[in-house]
């Protein structure tokens, strides 16, 4: 067979694997979010973090294929972990909160239309869970302020889900109607 006859051959076996990978993880990420309930932009980041993940190992295995010296993709790949371990070594706060972020979707219980308090020594926030992103929570206090937190912080310090009873006490009003 001729050489790049087989090249093709196993550029298509590579490709093939990584949409069978990422339709197995797809479905998983989409079982685990409909079980726990998890927001769509949640889900949507998660998917967006796989894709680079995928794109990126199969580019550097198609690399290899088709003949990219090993060598130069050997110094390729070392110098651009180098020059992301020296950013993020800058910058660890950015990999840590996007850790976090991961971390909460597949393992925290927050959820996002909770009532939460979390417990600082010099900053206490109380508030509705409005939104987790790749780097941010985002809190509405009781008197209308939006906050915006790391989420690293959601991983370090003590968040207490509080019930919607307790954050938003039954009126004398409301008392009246339901009797």
């Amino acid at each position: 067979m001729e050489p790049y006859k087989i090249k093709l051959l196993q550029t298509i076996v590579v490709i093939a694997v990584l949409l069978l990978v990422k339709l197995l993880l797809s479905k998983s990420i989409y079982k685990i979010s409909t079980r726990f309930d998890f927001a769509l932009r949640r889900v949507n980041i998660t998917f967006r973090i796989i894709n680079i993940i995928l794109i990126s190992f199969g580019t550097i295995t198609l690399a290899a294929i088709w003949g990219l010296d090993q060598k130069e993709l050997l110094l390729f790949i070392s110098s651009t972990i180098t020059v992301l371990g020296v950013a993020f070594f800058a910058q660890w706060s950015i990999l840590s909160n996007v850790t976090s972020g991961l971390v909460l979707f597949f393992s925290h219980p927050l959820r996002i239309g909770d009532n939460i308090r979390i417990f600082d020594k010099d900053f206490e926030v109380e508030g509705r869970l409005q939104d987790i992103s790749v780097f941010f929570m985002h809190i509405e206090t009781k008197d209308g302020k939006n906050i915006t937190m790391p989420n690293t912080l959601a991983l370090q310090k003590i968040i207490s889900i509080i019930p919607d009873e307790v954050i938003l006490p039954v009126t004398h009003e409301e008392q009246r109607v339901h009797s």
